[in-house]
């Protein structure tokens, strides 16, 4: 089982891909490496696991620095998002001078979440900007999930749609009438064929994250954006405390696995957690994901913690 998956990323490129020298999907080439700063995951896999001898003491090892050196700064995100768009643009460029072709990337909309919309709109907003087709299904909250599975097979045949994103979480009147259907959440998202799944859902893509000595083929994207933000804003990763508020499939998991492979020392803090302001006085990086305003308090944090709110919330 682990040759085929590790070989999965090779055989699942489309064709016209293939043909691109361009733009090849290894997140170590050359062309990642002129947009983000993130490196691949196998090669941070390259640190071997060596614990140090008792007399030595792990707290004594020059890996693992003083958390107090952390300086207090603003991370300017949005300033390193421009950047990232405004290089992956050129390259969109350069690609449809080179083989004639756009990106094209389908979405899918179930209902009327305010976040949801935020998002969705933000992202054709960004497609449009970089030149990738942005092409946008909305369907009602009571929509039956076969429903949304007849437009995934459709993306999924269309050659000119090389991504598709399902906007998560689907609405709790769908969740509710799925099981009945044997659709659930989970269900839906595999129909997404695994070479198209940029959201990074699919269970080889969390599996190949999860595990030491492999690369998924997408990483999901709020996870992915936290650690280019601490990588560009010159944060460092390893050895450090980070917790995660949070555990949901879409922001709180995949971003405490990205950590670890990261080498960071990571918690997770959710509903049933003792004592979560202990916790999280404890951190070195604080990413929230919890979908809760107002969650984290200043006696949350000690000084010179970074933090991360990945959180949009409407507030009346």
């Amino acid at each position: 089982m682990r040759g085929i998956v590790k070989g999965v990323s090779a055989s699942l490129q489309p064709k016209w891909l293939k043909n691109a020298s361009l733009i090849p999907l290894s997140p170590s080439c050359s062309f990642c490496s002129q947009i983000i700063k993130s490196p691949s995951l196998l090669s941070l896999d390259n640190t071997a696991d060596d614990w140090p001898s008792e007399e030595v003491g792990i707290s004594s090892t020059k890996e693992i620095s003083n958390s107090n050196s952390f300086d207090a700064k603003i991370l300017h995100g949005r300033t390193i998002a421009e950047g990232i768009r405004s290089r992956i643009a050129r390259e969109v460029r350069r690609m449809k001078e080179s083989i004639g072709q756009v990106p094209g990337l389908g979405v899918i909309f179930v209902g009327q979440r305010r976040d949801s919309q935020t998002y969705v709109r933000n992202k054709a907003i960004a497609s449009e900007e970089a030149g990738i087709k942005f092409k946008l299904v909305t369907l009602p909250e009571n929509c039956a999930g076969y429903e949304i599975c007849n437009v995934i097979h459709r993306f999924n045949a269309d050659p000119s749609i090389h991504g598709i994103l399902v906007q998560l979480p689907l609405p709790q009147f769908l969740l509710c009438i799925c099981p009945e259907q044997h659709l659930d959440v989970a269900h839906i998202l595999d129909v997404v064929t695994l070479e198209k799944d940029v959201d990074g859902f699919h269970p080889l893509n969390i599996a190949n994250l999860a595990m030491r000595g492999m690369e998924p083929l997408f990483i999901p994207c709020t996870p992915k954006g936290c650690i280019e933000l601490l990588l560009q804003s010159d944060v460092e990763i390893m050895g450090k405390k980070a917790v995660v508020i949070g555990r949901s499939n879409i922001v709180g998991l995949p971003t405490s696995l990205l950590l670890q492979r990261h080498h960071a020392t990571v918690t997770i803090l959710h509903p049933f957690t003792s004592n979560p302001q202990a916790v999280a006085r404890e951190a070195d990086i604080l990413i929230s994901a919890a979908g809760v305003p107002n969650l984290v308090r200043g006696n949350w944090l000690k000084p010179g913690a970074v933090v991360v709110d990945v959180g949009t919330n409407p507030i009346e």
